[in-house]
Order: C-alpha cells, then structure tokens, then sequence
C-alpha cells in the first residue's frame, strides 16, 4: 500500500478535506473550512498545515476574533445547512481552548455537529509544565480539554499520530449521526501536531458519509397511529427536527389531510409558514393564546423532532387535559421516550410520511367540523393580536414588539433573522412571521448570550444569496460584539438591529415577577449614596462603537429613521450596525404560558411572599405522569 509522509497536523487536513455527506441523493462538503486562532500550541502545527495545504485542498481558513464566536458561527451554518456541513475550529493550548467550552455545549445542546480541534499540552511530557498547562497533583494526564468530554458527544486525545487514523473515521460518523449531532471534540497535543508519520494512502481516499433516514418500526407506528385514530382533540408539535429532516412538506400533508393543528417551538418555527391554515403558532411558557389553549385542550399530542424543553412544555403544565397522552417522532430513541411518551423512533420526514399512510388506511377522517371551525376562529384571533402588538404605537420611545414588526415588514419573510438569547427570542417567537423553514434562527436550547452576530456571520456564510438580519439586545451586544471585525474582513451582508433598552431586559422582568424589585440588571453607573448599581444610566454610543469596527453605523430613535436605515442596507450592501432606543414597558403580554422559577421560600419582602404563593399554586397544574387521568384525594 502506497504510504505518505506528512505530520499528524498535515493529514489531518488532507483528510477533512476529502469527506463528504450525502442525503436524499444530494452530496456536500463535510467540512467546509476551519475557523482558526493559532497560538504556541498551534501554529506550528495545525497553522502550518492549513497555510500549506489548505487552498490547495480547497478547505479555506477562517479568522474570528474569539474561539467562542467561531464555535457559535460553525453550530449557526450547520443549522442552517440542516447539519449536512459544519466547520472545524481549531485553538490553542489553555485559554483558547477553553474558550470554546460554552460553544461546544451550546452544540451539543442544541444537537448541532461541529468539529473541535483543541490543542494540548506535550504528549511527551518532557517540557513539564509548559506554558498554560493545568497541573493537577492527583492526575498527572489531567488537561483543561478534559472539560469538553461532558459537553462533546465524541471526544478523544490523539496521543500518538498513528491513533488518528482510528479517531477521525470515529468522529465523522459521530458527525453525521442525526442521534447523536453535538459538538466532537479531537484533543491535538501540539508536539504531535507537528510529529511525521508514514500513513497509508488510502487514509485520503474521497469519503461520502450517508446521512441515514431511519424507518419506525411497524410495532411503534402501529401504537401511535391506533392513538390517533381515537383522538377527539389531536395536536402535532412541530420542533426543530422537522426542519433538520427537510420534513416540512411531510408534515403540512399530515395537517392538511386531516386537520389537525400544528403549533410551533422555537426550533420549530417556520417548518411551516406563519399563514399556513393549520399554524397556530408558538406554544409553552412563551407561546400564543391560540397555539396555548389546543395545548390545554389536547387529548392526543404527536411531538415531532423536539426535545420538549421547558419552555415548550411550560414546565409541565402546557397539555393539561386529564388523561393526555403524548407520542414523541423522534431519531434519538431517547428524546423519543421522554414524557412518559409511545416512541416512534424514526427520522422526521420518513416517519410522518409513514404514519399519513398508516392513518389512511385506517380510514380515518380526521378532526370533527366543530374542532375544525374552533380552530380556525382561534387561529385568526391570534393573527389580530399579533396585528395589534406589531402596530407602531406613536410614542416617543419605540416598544420592543413594534420594532420587530417594522423590522419583519422590511426585510420581508424569507430574510433568516437571528437571535439568541434575552427577551427577545420569545418576543419574536410571538411576532416574527416567516415564510420559510430558514427564515427564523433563534438559539433557545443554550440561551446563550453572544450568540448573536457570531451567529449571523454563520448563517450568511451557509446561504450567501439570502438577507440575514441579527436582532441583539445591549447587553449581549457588549458581551461578545467582536465579529462585526470578522464580518467586515470577510465582506459579509448583514444588518445586526442593535435593541437598546439600558438593561438586562428579560432577567430584570423575571427578577420583579418573582417580587425582587430591580437589581443589578439596568446599566447605571453605581451610585455614590447607596453603594448599589442603581445611579444613573449610562449611554453607551453602540453606534459610534459599530463604526470603529469598519461598520456603516446608523443611530435610530424613530421608526422613520429605522426603515431608511434598513432601505440602505439591503441596497447598500455591507454590514450595517442600527442601534435603536427601546424601551422597557411596554412588554408582551404573557398567553398563558408558565414558566417554573423557583421563588424565595422565606422572605420580609411582601412582593416576595405574595410571588411565591402564586408560584406555589401554579406548581399544583404540573402534570407528573401522562395518561394516568385526573388524581383523586385519597
């Protein structure tokens, strides 16, 4: 066999470079690139290669301003590429990659493969300790990069250069795996980086990765399908498997055939447009009035590619009707028996294409007249009050819900917004109105602040041809702003809407409905008199910031000068930072979704005490066991 001698650094490359996804026929680049910051531990390793090698093999590398960002920038373009291809991030020993920690379990949460490439401390162990090497006196292999085992789904040390061969073959199945998606994590010592070695030819063959489409078992389709056919009140949660699984048409034949109404999680939304007949839109603890009282009322819910967080489930006290039962579609046989649940464990598209026939040969007609008519009174109620929130109001200050209306009328319905995480993500979850399955990218699973414009780099890097709008509050803004640099040097479009409200908006909300009054959550200088953060505001010139970073910069205080702005950008071109005043109140109303925080047990603050009755009763609607029906006193 034909052998080449490169580093382990070198073969790294040339073999990224040659794998391949493949699903439904269509063939992608695994690996589309490398975002990289190169440090000691790196630069003459994996640096090398990639400056070698890497056009050559036409696997570009990617500069961003923090190993964080670039992993948010890799996890946005796999989603949006419905994780058929991701990005490398390749770090530094120590700090920068431990940088990457919160990336990677925000991946991993959100079931979003990317490939990490930290690199480590001598495997040699002669230069002992080197610089940014963790010392532990119990473990003397002990590494920082042992920190990603617990939020990678794959994670290895390549000790020595021939253990390669045995890991990136692991690590590109665990890559397109929909089970098993997250963040993969390679540990790279950096003398091995750099160590030759004699590997086999074939090692850099061309490799296609099938991305498999997993069929029910006809044992489970049978039980979910039986379920169905007794449902009185039916109801399909549409998550973000339904889009990952290009499902959307699946599940708009199911809907439509039998009438059965969808209502959306944040993953979820868009599988189906805004104005589709059978949306009714978001449900749980930020969900609508229409899309909240199906829940209520359901005795029958098919979940279809979600992982029924908390906020879609409202903490448990969403579907509320006694003796519910709930049948979860899902490709992870272990998202597919949460809740109590029957499983249909099955890949999206293939399982409701499945379960439609099922149900037709039943003969099963569907949801009654009265349920149909009920819904659709409910559904266009629910359109109205979206109207009404949307509406430019008059005032002086612009509200948070009027700003994304005007925002969603300019830039239209299939521009992909981005958020992340604030009180924004629920807000727009209410408001937003997509017309396609990529035209809404909120990151709900992680909540992580920062997200954001990192995030936005990642979407218009996976669809170049479409507009991407970021919304951010101010406070994620500060947190992690630095890829506006990264979006100017790569000549990217996009319009990051900068929402200004002088606070942690959605914590200092959370904070006074479980009867603390605000604290430390407005950004005020501290006062010399009470010591506290709670003197006066301060202005931060988000603006003038935007354009020292090489973006066109536009200040915003009325809805006049916010749709100019918005006019220019996407005739313009560019990246363009819009820093709009918002203010706090007024806020969206609450649809009957809980959300379980717990409150202080014990406190001499009567706001306090009076939260914590409340959340006491709401704990007593918590639904423990599904389909057990109403509980007796005994």
């Amino acid at each position: 066999m034909r052998s080449v001698r490169m580093t382990t650094a070198q073969a790294l490359v040339h073999y990224l470079a040659r794998q391949h996804s493949e699903r439904d026929g269509r063939r992608q680049r695994l690996i589309e690139g490398v975002w990289a910051i190169f440090g000691h531990g790196n630069v003459a390793g994996l640096g090398q290669a990639l400056e070698e090698y890497g056009d050559e093999l036409g696997l570009p590398t990617y500069r961003p301003q923090n190993e964080q960002a670039m992993v948010h920038a890799a996890a946005a373009f796999a989603k949006h590429r419905n994780r058929l291809s991701t990005f490398a991030c390749a770090s530094s020993i120590g700090p920068g990659a431990t940088n990457m920690l919160t990336g990677a379990a925000g991946a991993t949460i959100n079931r979003l493969p990317v490939l990490l490439l930290p690199s480590d401390y001598f495997a040699s162990r002669v230069p002992d300790p080197v610089l940014q090497q963790l010392e532990h006196p119990g473990e003397h292999d002990a590494s920082v990069n042992d920190a990603f085992r617990p939020v990678s789904r794959f994670f290895t040390r390549v000790s020595r250069p021939e253990q390669l061969m045995s890991a990136l073959p692991a690590a590109m199945a665990a890559l397109t795996d929909p089970a098993r998606a997250g963040a993969v994590t390679l540990s790279l010592p950096e003398d091995v980086q750099a160590e030759a070695y004699s590997w086999p030819g074939a090692l850099f063959e061309e490799r296609v990765w099938s991305v498999r489409r997993p069929p029910p078992s006809e044992e489970q389709l049978a039980e979910v399908t039986a379920l169905l056919t007794r449902a009185e009140r039916p109801l399909i949660v549409a998550g973000g498997g339904v889009i990952y699984g290009g499902a959307s048409a699946a599940l708009a034949a199911l809907a439509e055939r039998f009438k059965i109404p969808v209502v959306e999680s944040q993953a979820g939304k868009g599988a189906l447009p805004w104005d589709h007949p059978q949306n009714l839109g978001p449900v749980g603890a930020n969900g609508g009035e229409a899309a909240n009282r199906a829940a209520r009322e359901a005795d029958v819910v098919l979940a279809v590619g979600t992982r029924l967080g908390d906020f879609v489930s409202a903490s448990r006290t969403a579907f509320a009707h006694p003796g519910v039962r709930l049948a979860i579609l899902n490709v992870d046989p272990d998202d597919a028996r949460k809740f109590d649940a029957i499983p249909l464990v099955a890949d999206a598209r293939v399982g409701l294409e499945r379960l439609l026939g099922a149900l037709n040969e039943t003969g099963y007609r569907g949801t009654s007249d009265d349920l149909r008519a009920r819904i659709e009174a409910s559904r266009a109620a629910w359109h109205e009050q979206v109207d009404a929130l949307r509406a430019p109001r008059g005032d002086e200050v612009l509200a948070q819900s009027e700003l994304i209306g005007a925002v969603n009328d300019a830039v239209g319905g299939h521009a992909t917004v981005v958020c992340a995480a604030g009180s924004m993500p629920g807000d727009l979850l209410k408001l937003w109105r997509p017309a396609d399955d990529k035209a809404y990218h909120v990151e709900y699973g992680y909540s992580c602040m920062g997200y954001e414009i990192a995030a936005g780099v990642g979407v218009q890097l996976a669809d170049r041809a479409r507009r991407v709008v970021v919304m951010v509050g101010d406070g994620s803004y500060l947190m992690m702003n630095s890829e506006v640099v990264t979006a100017v040097a790569e000549g990217l479009d996009l319009t990051i809407v900068v929402v200004d409200n002088f606070a942690f908006g959605s914590i200092r909300g959370l904070q006074r409905s479980v009867g603390s009054p605000s604290f430390n959550n407005e950004r005020r200088r501290r006062d010399s008199g009470s010591g506290r953060t709670d003197g006066e505001p301060l202005a931060v010139d988000f603006a003038a910031h935007a354009a020292a970073m090489g973006a066109i910069a536009h200040r915003c205080s009325n809805l006049t000068q916010l749709h100019e702005a918005l006019a220019e950008a996407g005739e313009r071109g560019g990246v363009h930072v819009l820093a709009v005043e918002v203010g706090l109140e007024p806020v969206v109303p609450n649809f009957g979704g809980w959300w379980e925080v717990p409150v202080a047990e014990v406190s001499r603050q009567v706001r306090v005490q009076e939260a914590r009755r409340a959340y006491e009763t709401a704990r007593k609607r918590q639904v423990l066991v599904y389909g057990a029906g109403p509980e007796e006193d005994a």
